[in-house]
């Protein structure tokens, strides 16, 4: 038998993966006919649900046309279109959009890009990029020594320059004695004790994700906190960029996550997932046409990919973009995320699991506790997102878990359904959220 893509990535002996046979709206069937509502968006990324039929047909009629074209010999149609759209949704001055194949590439992209707009003004001793534990930025080799993820870097370990980190605002696990303007003012500090440290004149630039993804659990902070990373990131003439690869594309309620905390601008920020909706990857680097234009002075961007700017997924991408505005699923998004939190909130009440509901809209995460009094994480054996990830499909309810670090900074669920999802199908997808909790707290005698 051929080994398939499963078997590299899992430890021997692993349970096969079950088989996906299609999708259609929210749910998604496997090869033994059982229906699954996706109530993780696959990897936070299916943002208009599976199937949707103007997507499909853009596709068609553009792969009726041409499928590719070499980006640093074609401009096309489907990619400046593009470009224009995530301009106008992205407000900002971002008048500037690369394209690439998916999150990591987007990333890669940007601290490549970022490099030269430093280069090209005269700051070529500038390279560090400075990230938040826990955090994931990508799995190239440049990336994991950005990302704050240990579970992704250690194997590669003597393979890449591991870049400075300071602590990410874990309010819900803050010590005894720290309150929350504690904890924000020691984030603060660190940073700018970091970028004196490291040298102002060495550090490029601040990477975060400003919702958290898998790593932190959606995790959300204060608008000081933004607002005052980026008061001491233009001290030190440090850029900011946003890591919006799964918070963007309308599902914290706005376009990019950032939005809601307008007074904040980041300098570059990178999108993937949601913006092609996974109907193709896709990924971009937005960025202002006066570090554009600093960069083309200088020589043009030394940067590229067989399938930068794909005329295929670009057509998707617009396609899913034109839908995400038709359907008004961004307002819904905001909506459709107080009431889940609300009715999540009921639950948290009747059971002693759930330790804390956080996050926007539709990008939210429930972390796992022994005892929602004393916050307790369950020992690394129990692996209890991961076992509540799986009694809950057995009652039709996919849901993506996570212990960053082996749970040393908590686990969690992520709830981010597709945002075309409708009330009946938020219905049943906390009903059977709720089963998999009580039958998982039965399960360790509780």
């Amino acid at each position: 038998m051929a080994l398939r893509y499963q078997h590299f990535i899992t430890p021997a002996g692993s349970a096969e993966f079950p088989k996906v046979i299609r999708g259609e709206g929210v749910y998604i069937w496997d090869h033994t006919g059982r229906r699954l509502l996706d109530g993780s968006s696959g990897a936070v990324s299916v943002n208009i649900g599976h199937g949707h039929p103007r997507v499909l047909e853009a596709m068609r009629e553009q792969m009726s046309k041409i499928i590719y074209a070499h980006s640093m010999r074609w401009d096309n149609d489907p990619s400046q279109e593009l470009a224009e759209r995530l301009a106008r949704l992205s407000g900002w001055n971002f008048e500037a959009a690369f394209f690439v194949s998916g999150g990591s590439e987007a990333n890669e992209a940007a601290i490549k890009f970022a490099r030269q707009v430093a280069v090209s003004r005269g700051q070529a001793s500038r390279y560090k990029i400075i990230s938040r534990i826990p955090s994931y930025h990508g799995a190239t080799t440049a990336l994991l020594g950005i990302t704050g993820d240990t579970d992704y870097a250690k194997a590669y370990k003597p393979m890449f320059v591991d870049m400075p980190k300071i602590d990410a605002p874990l309010l819900y696990r803050r010590a005894a004695h720290e309150s929350v303007d504690d904890v924000l003012d020691r984030c603060v500090r660190q940073l700018e004790e970091t970028i004196i440290a490291q040298g102002p004149e060495t550090v490029l630039a601040f990477m975060i994700e400003p919702v958290g993804g898998v790593s932190t659990g959606a995790l959300v902070s204060p608008a000081s906190y933004y607002d005052r990373c980026r008061r001491i990131c233009d001290r030190y003439g440090v850029l900011m960029i946003y890591d919006e690869i799964m918070s963007g594309a309308g599902r914290t309620g706005k376009f990019l996550a950032g939005h809601h905390w307008p007074n904040c601008r980041p300098d570059i920020v990178t999108l993937a997932k949601g913006v092609s909706g996974s109907y193709a990857p896709l990924g971009a680097v937005l960025a202002s046409s006066v570090m554009v234009e600093d960069v083309r002075r200088a020589g043009g961007f030394k940067h590229g990919h067989t399938y930068s700017a794909n005329p295929l997924g670009c057509a998707a991408s617009n396609m899913v973009l034109q839908v995400l505005e038709d359907e008004g699923l961004m307002p819904r998004a905001a909506v459709l995320g107080e009431r889940i939190r609300a009715r999540l909130e009921e639950l948290k009440q009747r059971t002693h699991v759930i330790g804390d509901i956080r996050g926007i809209g539709l990008h939210m995460a429930i972390e796992i506790v022994v005892d929602k009094d004393t916050k307790e994480i369950f020992p690394d054996e129990v692996r209890a997102s991961e076992k509540i990830g799986l009694i809950c499909r057995e009652y039709g309810l996919l849901l993506f878990s996570r212990r960053t670090a082996g749970a040393a900074y908590g686990e969690w669920l992520m709830f981010c359904p597709p945002l075309t999802i409708s009330d009946a199908e938020v219905d049943e997808m906390l009903a059977s959220f709720e089963k998999g909790v009580i039958a998982f707290q039965k399960s360790i005698g509780s």
